[in-house]
């Protein structure tokens, strides 16, 4: 199977090349980087410190097997009394892929995850916004390889940003139908 990398050059570059009328070859948009988020908000809310603890801990290390990084832990900016959220409070965790890991994990996203995920019937185009980025919702982590059901202690859901150098959607959603994304038609 050819790696996402080596697609990009041989295939994907010529052909948008082709298509949009390109000058030159660093003109072609790409990939630039995949940010893995999500929120804890719900899950610690009515928790203890102890408790709150071991369940950031579970998270890391399954977001640590799923990009092959450890997650950075966002705080609230700000006090929400609704959500019953203080400022400085732990809210979320994220991960920013760049280069190879990226590469990897969009490997196994196009290839084993989204095929495993419930309900799954392509990648809705309404899911990009106007620069071109792709944002979608992966509601269970364990539809990745590298997390096994049975050790999990929770399951969580996922926001995956794709960030593209592209002007418009078009030119991104043509780039990520070249490289195999399975988007809906």
């Amino acid at each position: 199977m050819i790696s996402l990398k080596d697609k990009y050059q041989k295939e994907v570059g010529p052909a948008m090349m082709k298509k949009f009328g390109y000058k030159s070859i660093m003109a072609v948009p790409k990939i630039e980087k995949v940010v893995i988020n999500t929120g804890l908000g719900k899950l610690v809310s009515d928790k203890t410190g102890e408790e709150q603890k071991k369940i950031f801990s579970a998270i890391i290390e399954d977001l640590s097997l799923i990009c092959g990084q450890r997650p950075v832990l966002t705080k609230s900016k700000k006090s929400i009394a609704s959500f019953k959220i203080r400022a400085g409070m732990t809210i979320g965790a994220k991960v920013t892929l760049r280069g190879r890991k990226m590469n990897d994990f969009l490997e196994r996203i196009i290839n084993v995850a989204l095929p495993r995920s419930r309900d799954f019937q392509g990648i809705d185009l309404k899911s990009f916004d106007r620069q071109g980025n792709l944002t979608l919702a992966v509601r269970e982590h364990i539809v990745f390889p590298e997390v096994s059901p049975e050790k999990v202690k929770l399951i969580f859901g996922l926001e995956i940003t794709i960030v593209t150098t592209a002007e418009n959607k078009e030119e991104s959603i043509e780039l990520l139908k070249l490289l195999g994304f399975p988007l809906k038609k």
